[in-house]
């Protein structure tokens, strides 16, 4: 049993793996959405985004209100938001068969205000841990979403075979188990304060900042970098590469989220050791490549698009948990609002990347090869303002030196 911090800590690693199945695994189950309920590949789209529009609500109300209810309450909510959002994807196009795609949007919804909550509260809740490496312990936790990302994709599909396809349900009850462990975790977890009360910088004094504006520039793209390809991978390993379902979720997201996972492990042990501006433009390069090599692979040669679907993952392995470091370094007394902003401005990011992709293949003649290619964009703009720091702290350096 884990006691002190550790039990904090513990049920926020359950907390990133309750994010990654209730966005990793609505995505696997969209071609049978599409098959046996109706909904279109626009509609799939637009599920994507009622999750992300929640989230990015209640990033900003939370950020500025959460101290009021309490960081317990509010966090114990959230799970419970994502265990009514599972079972209602399942029950709700039951009751109600004639609008399926509004009973999806409503469960989505409830993900999405689980989703919202926990993105908010859990960083700053264990980055006020007292834990040594900082920005490796937040690289450990944002890791704890890949795993689970990884887990949803392999035991799901395993599922799937073993149960079929008409008995989803049952694997989404399963999946409940992860959310109602994390209620039970944090009802006695201590809880640390990240900024002594007083000493958090307001609002209008973050806005001031040039350096705030541009970090939530980054978490937008890394957001959108990350989501526009793992949202869509299943669907784009099935119909535009042609392979089976098993093997399209396995070789395609599975992959992906391992490929982060290790990634972000990796720069939990050695990232005081390496420098995160450099890092985040060597993802940025990567992330390019990688959705380059899903575009453009030539017919007969699909499991070099597959490689790329996997490589993927290692170009947005440190986006995330890099830039909310970065961040953090430059603006320690930013506090929940600061993170709430850049919870924000992330699920901005991945309501946008998976949105405007699917959107574009939509319009394409549902050629998802066109909305990867659009989604190049991102990992660009990653690129460049990465870049950007970098060059300013080697300036920084050498004034310093001299």
């Amino acid at each position: 049993m884990l006691k002190g911090y550790k039990r904090t800590i513990g049920a926020a690693f359950l907390g990133f793996i309750t994010q990654a199945i209730m966005l990793n695994f609505p995505p696997l189950l969209f071609v049978f959405f599409k098959d046996d309920l109706g909904i279109t590949t626009g509609q799939l789209s637009f599920l994507i985004a009622f999750n992300f529009v929640t989230e990015i609500i209640v990033d900003f109300v939370a950020s500025r209100f959460s101290h009021k209810f309490g960081h317990r309450k509010l966090v114990i909510f959230a799970y419970l938001c994502a265990v009514l959002g599972l079972l209602s994807m399942y029950l709700l196009p039951l009751v109600f068969p004639k609008v399926p795609f509004i009973a999806l949007a409503f469960s989505m919804m409830l993900c999405g205000l689980g989703g919202g909550l926990m993105e908010v509260l859990l960083s700053p809740i264990v980055e006020a841990c007292p834990t040594k490496n900082k920005s490796g312990m937040m690289s450990l936790l944002h890791s704890f979403y890949c795993w689970g990302q990884c887990g949803v994709v392999l035991f799901s599909t395993l599922l799937f075979l073993a149960l079929g396809m008409k008995n989803w349900g049952i694997v989404a009850l399963i999946w409940t188990i992860i959310p109602f462990l994390g209620i039970f975790l944090f009802i006695d977890a201590p809880i640390y304060t990240l900024v002594p009360e007083g000493q958090e910088k307001k609002p209008s004094e973050l806005a001031k900042s040039k350096k705030f504006w541009l970090f939530l520039i980054m978490m937008m793209c890394a957001g959108a970098s990350e989501l526009a390809m793992s949202q869509w991978a299943s669907s784009f390993a099935e119909e535009a590469l042609g392979v089976s379902k098993w093997l399209g979720d396995l070789l395609g997201p599975c992959l992906f989220a391992l490929a982060m996972a290790l990634t972000r492990v990796f720069f939990a042990k050695f990232g005081e050791k390496i420098s995160l501006e450099k890092g985040l433009m060597i993802s940025s390069v990567i992330c390019m490549f990688s959705y380059l090599l899903a575009i453009i692979a030539p017919e007969g040669f699909e499991m070099l698009s597959l490689i790329g679907c996997a490589l993927c993952g290692v170009g947005c392995g440190i986006m995330w948990p890099g830039t909310f470091s970065l961040a953090a370094k430059h603006e320690p007394l930013g506090g929940v609002f600061m993170f709430g902003m850049f919870a924000l401005a992330g699920d901005f990011g991945c309501l946008t990347g998976p949105f405007l992709a699917g959107q574009a293949s939509s319009l394409l003649g549902d050629n998802l090869k066109i909305g990867f290619a659009f989604s190049l964009i991102f990992p660009l703009i990653m690129l460049i303002t990465s870049t950007f720091l970098f060059i300013k702290s080697r300036k920084n350096q050498n004034k310093a030196t001299h």
